[in-house]
């Protein structure tokens, strides 16, 4: 039977779901993924000496094997691809403490650029200090090997990563600077709240219409943004405009009708940088928003 009881198995759960979930960028998903590494850890018959360590190598083989997997799915992904949302209410003074540990959309965007190799091996060793001993049995390759594979993954987020230093109360203000502008039409306020090398990424899923490319340069994203959220929404009706949190991270939670009856449901999330909006994460693809209790 394994050493340790199942009570102690959920005592780790939380540190397992984040690493799934800094894999993975979709919720649900960690869990499963830490619920199948309970299954096999349940079903072992030796003595397991160092379960938190066994349970950290076997789930992060499963999200191997999905990263894997997701490629070739991603690959046919309509549009572009945001992580999904668990969105939440504004937390207050005392719950922001156990949330700065939460990683940010920007960065889950850009871990979705790396090969599954390097996006195991980074997480595991740069965000959980897992020896690269350890890291090369999850990729069963050499630690010479695994410490490449964290080299170039690191070497990567830096060149392709969206600067992102702003705490909430920073990204709120901003973003609610960012919402005014647009709504009004006010494309040059709009433009000054943006850095020169500002991206959009709006995510439809292939259910929702939106941006199926990129959108960047602050002229660019200014100029779409004031006709989203001015112009289109003028035959839109019921708008209500909430502060939400994503990953403990400012965010505004759009709901209304859309001229046809549908729903109008979408969450905007930003990265910011010196005060300036260095990327807009738009989530509209209904299937990956968790509202909660909102």
């Amino acid at each position: 039977m394994p050493s340790a009881t199942g009570f102690e198995f959920e005592a780790q759960r939380p540190y397992l779901i984040s690493v799934a979930y800094r894999m993975l960028g979709n919720r649900a998903e960690a869990e499963d993924a830490v619920q199948e590494a309970w299954l096999r850890f349940a079903q072992q018959t030796e003595e397991i000496r160092d379960p938190r360590g066994w349970l950290t190598t076997v789930t992060a083989r499963i999200c191997l094997d999905q990263l894997n997997s997701a490629r070739v799915r991603r690959a046919a992904y309509p549009g572009q691809w945001l992580p999904a949302y668990v969105v939440d209410p504004v937390a207050g003074p005392a719950e922001q403490a156990e949330l700065a540990d939460q990683v940010s959309v920007a960065l889950l965007v850009v871990l979705e650029r790396l090969t599954p190799e390097q996006r195991v091996a980074l997480v595991l060793h740069d965000a959980f200090a897992v020896p690269f001993e350890e890291v090369a049995t999850v990729l069963d390759t050499t630690p010479a090997a695994a410490r490449q594979h964290a080299s170039r993954g690191r070497r990567a987020v830096a060149a392709g990563g969206v600067r992102h230093t702003a705490g909430p109360a920073e990204q709120r203000r901003v973003l609610t600077a960012f919402l005014t502008a647009a709504q009004s039409g006010d494309v040059h306020a709009l433009a000054a709240v943006l850095a020169p090398d500002v991206v959009a990424i709006s995510d439809g899923g292939g259910l929702v219409r939106t941006a199926i490319n990129v959108v960047g340069g602050a002229d660019k994203v200014a100029r779409f943004y004031v006709g989203l959220l001015g112009r289109k929404l003028a035959g839109f009706t019921d708008i209500k405009v909430d502060p939400v949190e994503v990953n403990g991270g400012a965010a505004m939670l759009l709901r209304g009708t859309r001229p046809d009856g549908q729903p109008l449901l979408a969450v905007l999330t930003v990265a910011v940088d010196e005060g300036r909006i260095t990327g807009l994460f738009n989530q509209q693809n209904p299937e990956k928003l968790l509202l909660g209790d909102l």
